[in-house]
């Protein structure tokens, strides 16, 4: 096997956000709709923030800085604790013999309780939350640093993600290969990319 790590991204790629979406978000959608402080339809912010991350979010459908201040101090203290399982085949990426790391975006303590309510916090060598209320540092700054401290090339690395403007435009530009995960080909446009649908079809881009 070439590949001797996976990147991997955490939501929409080892987990489906809609499983827990309208019970995780309910504070966050009610806040939204009841301000007015926006532009756009509420059902489509609704599948946005299923998608993306939440700043990404706001300054598309131009959220207030009221709004957007409350929603942060909403989304900074939310958890989710209920039971969580990963994808249907996530057991193959589990057993691939190969070092493998967790970059996620998102907010520290909600993505923290994510990772130990889907168990699976000891499949990865080091996890690594991009928390944009905390930090200016973007997914591309930690797949350096991957790369750096462990000595990899990027052809010896390879990124799975849903986000084809996130972990798959950051991992091209550092020239690491990529697999986007497009679970139900949700993403037509990912049609021109090498995908799965499944961990069950990742083997062949390991070598």
């Amino acid at each position: 096997m070439r590949v001797k790590a996976i990147i991997l991204d955490l939501d929409n790629t080892i987990y489906p956000v809609n499983a827990i979406g309208d019970k995780l978000f309910k504070s966050l959608f009610l806040l939204i709709e009841q301000s007015g402080e926006f532009k756009g339809d509420i059902k489509e912010i609704r599948g946005h923030i299923m998608r993306h991350p939440f700043q990404v979010v706001a300054h598309d459908f131009s959220f207030s800085d009221q709004l957007i201040t409350d929603c942060l101090q909403l989304l900074s203290d939310l958890t989710y604790e209920d039971k969580m399982e990963p994808f249907e085949g996530y057991e193959t990426l589990r057993n691939i013999p190969c070092k493998k790391y967790l970059v996620t975006t998102g907010f520290t303590k909600l993505q923290h309780s994510k990772i130990r309510q889907l168990g699976i916090v000891n499949d990865f060598e080091v996890v690594f939350v991009v928390d944009p209320s905390k930090s200016i540092l973007t997914k591309k700054d930690i797949f350096k640093k991957i790369l750096s401290d462990n000595y990899y090339n990027p052809e010896d690395v390879l990124v799975v993600g849903d986000d084809l403007h996130s972990e798959i435009k950051a991992a091209k530009e550092l020239g690491i290969g990529t697999i986007v995960y497009n679970h139900n080909e949700e993403q037509p446009e990912a049609k021109s990319e090498r995908a799965i649908h499944s961990f069950k079809d990742i083997s062949p881009y390991l070598n």
